[in-house]
């Protein structure tokens, strides 16, 4: 028996599979979203094949179609009404903090189009397009706050999406997220602003901007 089969025989066993799904079936299904074949995905979904269905690891076929740029299946799936937009792994990660985090634009829009959840608890969609620098995730975090993202979500252990950005992000997504009315002065829990965050990694660009930021917050000294 293939190291495959044995794996799919493994996820039925562990119910992971509905009785009702066939080892091959499984097993294709997979393949076809490592391998972009969306008409494969199409017809195992009219099929009756359950979208939501997830590999051994426990990761759904959206998440994997966003992991590995596989375009074509992410469509064949979102195209079906019984997929779960917001199915998580076991690292609390939503299809669309995978789409954050990849910068994939058009996945963002799509998935918030079927009303993905924007404000899960938690780490968030805005943390993950905070992380990264590219141009492509200046308009995402722009398209999630437009679609009402709270910017200054806390993770569980309090670090904000500015504290991302500050961190692992660029200046110009902590200038958008300033801009926008991040509070500059929060902490996380281990008592770090923004703009340790940035100090940490040598980011003086970006510390700069957070401790503006943090002045013009400030009162004026000089009035009474």
């Amino acid at each position: 028996m293939s190291l495959q089969r044995r794996s799919a025989m493994a996820a039925v066993a562990l119910g992971v599979v509905s009785a009702g799904v066939w080892a091959g079936a499984y097993e294709d299904f997979f393949v076809a979203v490592l391998r972009d074949d969306g008409d494969a995905i199409t017809a195992l979904l009219h099929r009756g094949f359950d979208p939501n269905t997830r590999d051994p690891k426990g990761q759904v076929g959206l998440t994997i179609a966003l992991q590995n740029g596989a375009n074509k299946a992410f469509a064949a799936l979102l195209a079906s009404r019984r997929v779960n937009v917001d199915a998580r792994n076991a690292q609390d990660e939503s299809p669309l903090m995978m789409a954050a985090i990849k910068g994939n634009v058009e996945a963002v829009k799509a998935l918030i189009a079927r009303d993905a959840d924007v404000n899960k608890t938690g780490w968030t969609p805005l943390h993950y397009a905070a992380s990264a620098g590219s141009p492509q995730h200046a308009v995402i975090i722009a398209l999630l706050l437009e679609n009402h993202a709270y910017i200054d979500a806390a993770s569980p252990n309090g670090t904000t999406p500015l504290m991302m950005a500050a961190h692992y992000g660029s200046a110009g997504a902590v200038q958008l997220l300033l801009e926008e009315g991040a509070d500059p002065t929060l902490k996380n829990q281990l008592g770090l602003t923004a703009a340790d965050f940035a100090l940490r990694v040598s980011r003086t660009e970006s510390a700069e901007k957070i401790a503006a930021a943090i002045r013009r917050r400030q009162p004026d000294r000089g009035k009474w």
